[in-house]
């Protein structure tokens, strides 16, 4: 049976878990730095603190995360909210929960007063490029070559959206 994806902020204790999600499913599909090696750390510290992390549970389980955070300090880019990260676990893929989160970090910033979404993702990752499409998010600029993974140059496409006309 089905259940639906709740979201939820994300608290101290969800370190440790999200950082054993990210492990799981490391793939340089999405990932720009080299596999995860002990000694581990938790997912949360002083510049990635829980507060910029949305979770996502199925069935009771942590099923993902979103990290969205303004992508400068300055007064003038406040109205910017950016994606700096979206994890899945492998047994929830295909069950909503990208697209959930996804929805809940947008309506989320529009909340806080944003009006533009923006993110980045590697040109090979083409389900993640799919989603983000089909969210209303388009392609604004795409740096050629910009990472060298497993001996690939790849490029890094930025992406964004407004967030004018969603409902909070």
């Amino acid at each position: 049976m089905l259940h639906a994806v709740t979201i939820r902020a994300a608290v101290p204790a969800d370190g440790v878990p999200l950082a054993e999600l990210d492990r799981r499913i490391w793939s340089p599909l999405h990932a720009v730095s080299p596999r995860p090696r002990p000694p581990y750390r938790p997912l949360f510290d002083a510049t990635h603190p829980p507060r910029q992390h949305l979770i996502a549970e199925l069935d009771g389980r942590i099923a993902g995360y979103i990290r969205v955070v303004p992508p400068t300090p300055l007064a003038s880019n406040a109205h910017v909210r950016q994606i700096q990260g979206l994890a899945v676990d492998n047994w929830a893929r295909g069950r909503g929960v990208a697209r959930a989160l996804l929805r809940s970090a947008m309506d989320a910033s529009r909340r806080q007063g944003a009006v533009r979404i923006t993110l980045r993702v590697l040109s090979h990752n083409v389900p993640a490029r799919a989603l983000y499409a089909s969210e209303g998010f388009a392609v604004e600029g795409v740096l050629p070559g910009e990472f060298l993974l497993e001996g690939e140059y790849i490029d890094d496409v930025l992406m964004g959206r407004s967030l004018a006309g969603l409902t909070p």
